[in-house]
């Protein structure tokens, strides 16, 4: 599929895309629940569905309400000897430490980037915790035998959260108690209170965390549920990029404004670069984002492809060590892109591309969208933007 975007100015007001890393923590919290959940207005990317597909595979049973989705669990009980978690990175990383909660053998597969990505992580942790497991020197396939049987371990959080969130949720599910999982570098902690916040609203046990990064599961006493919180990142940086923004009656307006280089860190959410790159390439001056060495192993080497692909747009960008440097606010013209199959790649080009100066950014397997906001283009069309998609 190829989206041909024109310059366009967007005006109007659209429903916000649900949180991909929020459905998919619900839908494995909803898997570990004692009984009903509710989830009203579910995501629906392909990452969503594919955390519907491993749920429900895993024993649990689904079904449509007018706003929304049924879960009905009784916990881990496998239906399938295999799981397929699609193309998402917190998925295979997530659900495969719950999976090994049941006594059943169990093949945990993937597709598209993550049959490269590194698993070697698995191996090292699963034996410590009584699970056997086969992996493809460190790579998809999995064939994992379990039940898990929490212990105290080190884990390394340097490459990703991921496998500490399913490592939480499988070790509050099995009971633990009096046992600490320790993380060496623990990166992108906004996600990992993502994950302690969906656990406290199902009511599972919510380990301590200590300044050294150190989870220690006590003896359980149910908590008080609470609402899921969000990362809020994104507005960190475009108020330090002089975006104006409120909340008004819990909408958020945008508004137009001059922008300026920013400094933004983000090495513990290395998922907003796309968008701060666009946010760069469209402010005065020299942006500085830092955390590049987070980017090499998520659907594409993201820190090369934004360089590459903004390039072909007219953007200069920089890479020195964990820094990314984006000269900004300069003449954009509309040019053949692609999205590298990496949905957060081909979102933050059309966004550049709806300023460019002239000419119309194609962007070339722009289905990659729907791994995590399938309506996209239908919203920013409903703002104003003039966007042809082609077959």
């Amino acid at each position: 599929m190829i989206a041909k975007v024109y310059p366009s100015i967007l005006k109007g007001e659209i429903l916000s895309p649900r949180s991909k890393s929020s459905m998919q923590r619900a839908c494995a919290a909803a898997l570990l629940h004692q009984g009903i959940t509710r989830i009203i207005h579910p995501g629906k990317s392909n990452d969503d569905l594919a955390a519907r597909d491993v749920i429900t595979r895993l024993g649990a049973q689904i079904t449509a309400s007018a706003d929304g989705l049924i879960i009905e669990s009784h916990g881990v009980h496998p239906r399938s000897p295999q799981v397929h978690c699609g193309e998402s990175g917190l998925g295979i990383r997530m659900f495969t430490p719950i999976a090994a909660l049941s006594d059943q053998p169990i093949e945990v597969t993937g597709s598209g980037s993550l049959v490269t990505r590194p698993m070697d992580f698995f191996d090292e942790i699963f034996p410590q915790l009584g699970i056997r497991i086969e992996s493809n020197q460190g790579r998809l396939p999995l064939r994992i035998l379990g039940p898990l049987r929490p212990a105290d371990i080190t884990v390394d959080g340097s490459l990703s959260s991921q496998f500490l969130t399913g490592l939480l949720m499988a070790f509050s599910a099995a009971g633990a108690a009096d046992v600490t999982i320790r993380v060496r570098g623990l990166k992108s902690r906004p996600y990992i209170d993502l994950t302690l916040a969906v656990m406290r609203s199902f009511g599972m046990n919510v380990p301590t965390m200590t300044p050294d990064d150190a989870f220690i599961f006590e003896k359980f006493s149910t908590p008080p549920a609470g609402p899921v919180t969000y990362d809020r990142a994104v507005l960190d940086a475009l108020t330090s990029a002089g975006g104006q923004f409120a909340f008004v009656n819990d909408v958020l307006e945008v508004r137009k404004s001059d922008r300026h280089a920013f400094e933004f860190d983000a090495t513990e959410c290395p998922d907003l670069f796309p968008p701060l790159t666009a946010l760069a390439a469209l402010a005065k001056g020299v942006s500085v984002i830092r955390g590049v060495s987070r980017l090499a192993h998520k659907e594409s080497d993201r820190g090369v492809t934004l360089q590459e692909e903004f390039g072909r747009l007219g953007v200069t960008i920089r890479l020195d060590g964990d820094l990314m440097h984006i000269e900004g606010g300069g003449p954009l013209a509309g040019a053949p892109v692609h999205s590298r199959h990496d949905h957060r790649i081909a979102m933050a080009l059309a966004v550049a591309g709806l300023r460019a100066d002239a000419g119309i950014t194609e962007i070339a397997d722009a289905e990659a969208i729907r791994k995590s906001y399938p309506d996209f283009f239908d919203d920013i069309r409903a703002l104003g933007a003039r966007v042809d998609i082609l077959p």
